[in-house]
């Protein structure tokens, strides 16, 4: 049996796990990572720390597996940068995460520029880190993105590459996403010498001589990515949602780059999905800035759930919310309508409403997000979706899954891997050494754990929703303002 190793590099934790060639997921490894927060709106992390746990976790699951792989697979959190000096292979300073926003009034003189980059894209983290730790650019240094730092590492330092998937992400790539743009390198002072090489998501890179056997490192694959690939999202037309802290659509348009150049009309982005050969597969994304969070927040501040479990029984309790409507704008809201200053609305409360209510209304509104992102990808894909497929912590959750498939009105077929992202990128790894032989028999590992079907009965008004949504936008006039 052949089998591929996967690390995967998280916001909170490093895993590592061997994926089968029928598609099966073992000797899982993992440890917590969780970034710091030294002042409001800073998020870094320690990348030795990460390093080091990379190493860990894959020495520890190929223990675990008791044999040889045929490839690495690396999937990573997108966005987030490390720059290190190339001779001694330490970072400059501290990781930046994907979620710091130090770096937002540079984003705004950027776009002044005529330049438009958002706080969460790499660019300008890295220029950042630049300024502070070699402001006269006189060092050897490196720029990566996780992947590539986990490529670095990985590979005793003789592989400093990224691919396509992670770098569209960076906001320092060409409109085709081709190379690197030497027009945003130069507005940022970022030398192209330290830039890694762009490659293919599905292709041997180098060997992991860090590891036992040295395997090839064969895949490196953003991680929402490496999600549409583990549920079998290979042709166009298919999507997947990652209903986790944040909700995370994307679906697979095909081999021709969408026409507008950074947001679509109804508010998606074009994504690289993958690349082999040189040839890229292209997608769009849409975004909810909050899903989980939600839950979350029932459960840490509010304290009328004890676990994120209860949500499903709490909301089961009742058969409805009794008209109370929740719009998930937390952080605000992102896809279709990109308002940072709106924030979360409870509507439509009585003496009546209870417990039960206010979390079935919260699942309910995370679900009526979940739907906007379905409308917004087809209105700027212009293509139907026959289905969603879905992971992520809350597709255990039976009241939110079946309010996601009222909602969008389609079936939810749900991943048997709560976290897609591991299988992808093993899927991704594999396909680069002759495990899988094509991307059909990649696709066709997809066999969901259930199919759940709408009920046409139980539709909600989504007249009435984005009449909630009105009100629960510009609450911050100032912030709702900003765009990028």
């Amino acid at each position: 049996m052949s089998a591929v190793l996967v690390v995967d590099v998280g916001t909170s934790s490093v895993r590592a796990a061997v994926v089968h060639d029928d598609a099966s997921v073992a000797a899982e490894v993992a440890t917590p990572l969780l970034p710091s927060s030294p002042e409001p709106g800073l998020v870094e992390f320690d990348a030795v720390a990460m390093a080091a746990a990379a190493v860990d976790v894959a020495t520890r699951s190929l223990e675990a597996h008791g044999g040889a792989v045929a490839a690495v697979g690396i999937s990573n959190q997108r966005g987030s940068t490390v720059v290190w000096d190339r001779t001694t292979g330490e970072p400059v300073g501290p990781g930046i995460g994907w979620q710091d926003l130090r770096t937002v009034f540079t984003c705004l003189e950027m776009k002044g520029q005529g330049l438009r980059l958002a706080p969460n894209m790499s660019a300008t983290k890295a220029a950042w880190l630049l300024d502070t730790f070699d402001a006269d650019r006189t060092r050897d240094l490196c720029f990566g993105t996780v992947d590539t730092w986990i490529a670095w590492t990985l590979s005793g330092g003789t592989v400093h590459a990224t691919d396509a998937t992670n770098a569209g992400i960076t906001g320092l790539t060409t409109h085709g996403g081709e190379g690197w743009a030497p027009e945003v390198l130069a507005a940022l002072g970022i030398p192209a010498a330290m830039m890694p090489a762009l490659v293919d998501t599905s292709g041997v890179v180098g060997d992991a001589s860090a590891l036992p056997g040295a395997p090839p490192i064969a895949a490196l694959a953003g991680d929402q990515q490496a999600s549409l690939v583990g549920q079998g999202g290979v042709r166009p037309g298919l999507a997947k949602a990652t209903f986790g802290t944040g909700g995370m659509l994307d679906v697979c348009v095909g081999g021709e780059r969408p026409a507008f150049e950074v947001q679509g009309p109804a508010g998606t982005f074009p994504i690289v999905t993958w690349r082999r050969g040189g040839t890229d597969t292209w997608g769009l994304e849409a975004i909810a800035l909050a899903a989980g969070t939600n839950v979350e927040w029932l459960r840490d501040d509010l304290g009328i759930i004890a676990s994120a479990a209860e949500s499903h029984e709490v909301a089961a309790s009742c058969d409805d919310t009794g008209g109370v409507v929740y719009v998930p704008a937390l952080l605000g809201l992102g896809t279709p309508r990109w308002d940072y200053g709106a924030r979360g609305t409870l509507l439509g409360l009585t003496r009546g409403s209870g417990r039960a209510e206010v979390v079935r209304a919260v699942l309910e509104g995370v679900a009526q997000r979940g739907a906007d992102l379905v409308e917004a990808v087809e209105a700027d894909a212009a293509l139907t979706l026959p289905s969603l497929r879905i992971d992520g912590g809350m597709s255990e959750n039976p009241t939110f899954v079946q309010a996601l498939a009222d909602a969008s009105q389609r079936p939810v077929e749900v991943s048997p891997q709560r976290e897609a992202t591991t299988l992808g990128a093993g899927l991704l790894a594999g396909l680069a050494v002759g495990v899988w032989p094509d991307l059909e028999e990649v696709g066709a590992t997809w066999h969901p754990r259930e199919v759940v079907e709408p009920r046409p009965d139980h539709a909600p008004d989504r007249e009435r929703w984005k009449e909630a949504v009105d009100r629960a936008a510009g609450w911050l006039p100032d912030l709702s303002a900003v765009e990028f």
